[in-house]
């Protein structure tokens, strides 16, 4: 026999020989944590309308809840039992509003005012503002599901910190949090490549859940049978055997590692977390702008561009109307293979069926740099991502496409007389302007500007929802100058919408439609003239925020940041017992600075190696490895103080403040590489060391680690200012966190175990 006796109301063993399941419980407890965050952070953004936009929130609550549950750990009030019934509650909430949303056609849900916005997002304007709907603020929608997965959490947390407490070895115990968060980072990235659904996400970590629920009760059991058939359910709208395999003639869903895609077979349209992404046409069929460049070129004189680069290529309608137009060799680069798939399966000119057509699997900013071929005509097409890169920044995938030094790397792998065509709705006149001017910067000439439908001039604030507008960039011999000559000749010239389906002799027409009747089959076609004002800033690859007017914090993002603010002083005064409890200030401005230093890394390395869902996990990955690497100097050189560690840290973080990201693209290969790691996970094994030295130390270490965790939703919410100091400058305020936690380290003076819990 042994004194082995459970902690109240969790599966936490204490005492005697059963001791050393401490160290697995975390290791346990600690992979759950991570890989149900990971799962909540996609499936709430793809069933939450509009929240894509938005999942740091849902990273942030994740924070919250394991915060207070580390809290209330050393408290006898056991929060676990409400894991099930609130994830139940949670995602029945979430499919509610989905459902209210599609079916209810007077809700809307109004996304910081699109009518003249601050800050684009495309697909939330297409439900017009009616003053008998029942318009609901994004950010209300964001704080009830900020609080109830928050309360999800709270339960997990506190076995966590209960684990910490048992464990008599803090510096094993981290080392066993750690190594469960990296086994965490990798099964989810497996579920990730094999294309697994929610369903099987959510049955994961429930069965985990069930190891620590050593009392199960038949609401237990009901509850995670109802979340899984309710996960189930908005998993499939029907199953789809093979990715290559015609499509059914209804609807598909299926979840590539960045949305959910729902594939409509009758209208050929793809659907991504909610909102309308692309649709397949038949060569281009009523939609002109994919076979503008190629018209344009060919009715100027131009030959058919041989070597041609579509980035953002889709479901394949820019290689199709390329090919259509006699291009001799295709490079296409698709960022979501999900979708490519589907354009392969299903586009009625199966383009990457052609042997004409190279298809690459990447991010299209990393493809330039990698590749060095040339070509004659590079696209950018519809590259509008409508998710985030990460979690941890504002940043949409196609972020770093849309930058000064990004469109420098287009100008360099264009052949001379190359012409470089990005056309998309673009919503507000001052993006229009925004690109025109970074264009104009990079190639050295203004671009040539068109509008379908025509207009004569483009104004910082005019709409831009309803009109295609076409950007055609070149230097010297381009056949832009031939196709600005002929417009300078005839200046007015009519393109008959169906005239690539009908005949490749069709093209432009110097007289417009006899009647009005007919007019409604033409688009006239005419230079724009932008006025390039309106915006202070052109987007760079330290603020790479295209969709952002000014740098400034938008004031949907600072109602955000108030709300979530106040919401979480609420939860932790409500839930964590802190009249008996003083959090550590040094510990809890560690966590503030270390989110910071991650979200820096995160944006770093996607620039230099691509936004892909891979990169990320590689990244995180790597994070965890450098914590740990410094959790082992800690327990091997014992260090007696960390304030020659707050020093070096100190130094290496105003050293990336100092030196500007594009310093390190500069570098050649494996240089750029050596130095860019050592930039971004330097000052993270000098971090690490910090709070290993204090974590050793501690008397309560799941009062200090809570707090370390909640100090992570303050560096959350600091991101916000890199919309307006840009990412290098974030740095500064991380340095900021950093000196007030070496301040405070003398002030986390042990705190006595609490009686009870609140």
């Amino acid at each position: 026999m042994n004194d082995e006796t459970l902690a109240p109301g969790t599966g936490i063993r204490l005492g005697g020989a059963a001791r050393p399941r401490t160290y697995f419980d975390l290791f346990l407890i600690s992979f759950l944590i991570l890989f149900f965050e990971l799962s909540c952070i996609r499936w709430f953004g793809s069933m939450v309308v509009f929240l894509t936009f938005f999942t740091n929130i849902v990273l942030l609550a994740t924070f919250l809840g394991m915060s207070v549950g580390c809290l209330t750990a050393s408290g006898r009030r056991d929060w676990t039992v409400l894991v099930v019934p609130l994830l139940l509650d949670t995602a029945a909430a979430a499919y509610l509003v989905l459902l209210a949303y599609n079916r209810l056609g007077r809700v809307m849900i109004d996304v910081g005012g699109q009518g003249s916005p601050q800050q684009i997002y495309f697909g939330t304007e297409y439900r017009a503002t009616d003053i008998s709907a029942f318009v609901v603020p994004i950010e209300l929608v964001a704080v009830v599901f900020f609080v109830l997965i928050t309360l999800i959490f709270i339960g997990m947390g506190q076995v966590m910190g209960r684990a910490f407490n048992q464990a008599p070895d803090r510096l094993k115990a981290y080392t066993a949090n750690i190594g469960g968060s990296l086994v965490g980072i990798a099964g989810f990235s497996a579920a990730s490549f094999l294309r697994t659904t929610p369903l099987a996400w959510f049955a994961i970590a429930l069965i985990v859940w069930l190891y620590f629920l050593k009392r199960w009760t038949p609401k237990q059991i009901y509850g995670m049978i109802a979340t899984l058939c309710l996960v189930g359910l908005t998993s499939y709208n029907s199953t789809w055997s093979a990715p290559y395999e015609k499509s059914p003639d209804y609807d598909i869903q299926l979840w590539s590692p960045y949305y959910k895609i729902q594939y409509n077979p009758a209208t050929r349209g793809i659907t991504t977390n909610n909102i309308g992404h692309q649709a397949m046409a038949r060569n281009a069929e009523s939609m002109p702008m994919y076979a503008l460049p190629h018209l344009l070129n060919r009715d100027s004189g131009g030959k058919p561009f041989e070597d041609v680069l579509v980035i953002g290529a889709g479901s394949g309608n820019d290689v199709s109307a390329a090919l259509r137009w006699g291009a001799g060799h295709i490079d296409a680069v698709e960022i979501d293979p999900a979708i490519y798939e589907l354009g392969r399966a299903n586009h009625p000119d199966a383009p990457y069926d052609d042997p004409r057509v190279s298809m690459h699997i990447d991010d299209g900013r990393s493809y330039l740099r990698k590749t060095d071929r040339k070509y004659d005509l590079i696209v950018y097409a519809l590259v509008d991502s409508l998710v985030l890169q990460s979690g941890y920044s504002s940043l949409r995938l196609e972020s770093f496409l849309f930058t000064r030094q990004a469109f420098d790397d287009i100008q360099a792998r264009l052949k001379p007389g190359g012409m470089f065509a990005v056309y998309n709705l673009m919503r507000r006149g001052w993006l229009v302007g925004r690109i025109d001017k970074m264009a104009q910067e990079s190639f050295g000439a203004r671009p040539l500007v068109l509008s379908l439908p025509y207009v004569a001039t483009i104004s910082p604030s005019d709409p831009q929802t309803n009109r295609v507008t076409l950007f055609l960039s070149g230097s010297g011999s381009s056949p832009l100058a031939a196709i600005r000559k002929r417009f300078a000749d005839q200046q007015n010239f009519w393109l008959e919408r169906r005239s690539s389906v009908k005949s490749a002799t069709n093209g432009f027409s110097p007289q417009p439609p006899a009647s009005t009747d007919s007019a409604a089959e033409w688009f006239r076609l005419a230079p724009a003239t932008v006025d390039a004002s309106g915006f202070e800033r052109v987007p760079s690859d330290d603020w790479p925020f295209l969709y952002l007017r000014n740098p400034t914090i938008p004031a949907l993002n600072v109602r955000e940041m108030i709300l979530l603010g106040v919401v979480s002083l609420a939860i932790l005064l409500i839930f964590s017992p802190v009249k008996r409890v003083r959090p550590n200030g040094q510990m809890f401005f560690l966590g503030a600075g270390f989110m910071l230093l991650e979200t820096k890394g995160v944006v770093h390395v996607a620039l230099l190696f691509g936004s892909t869902w891979i990169v990320n996990s590689v990244v995180f990955f790597a994070v965890l490895v450098m914590i740990l690497g410094s959790n082992f100097y800690v327990r091997l050189v014992r260090p007696k103080t960390s304030w020659p560690y707050y020093a070096l840290l100190v130094a290496a973080l105003a050293a990336n403040v100092a030196v500007p990201m594009s310093t390190f693209l500069a570098l050649p290969g494996w240089q750029k590489v050596a130095v860019s790691c050592a930039v971004v996970f330097v000052p993270i094994l000098f971090a690490g060391i910090v709070f290993s030295i204090a974590f050793r130390d501690s008397a309560n270490p799941d009062v200090d680690f809570g707090s370390n965790v909640a100090g992570a939703v303050l560096g959350g919410l600091s991101e916000n200012f890199s919309l307006m100091l840009g990412f290098n400058y974030l740095l500064a305020i991380a340095i900021g966190f950093y000196l007030l936690s070496a301040v405070l380290r003398r002030r986390g003076l042990p705190v006595p175990a609490l009686a009870d819990g609140g």
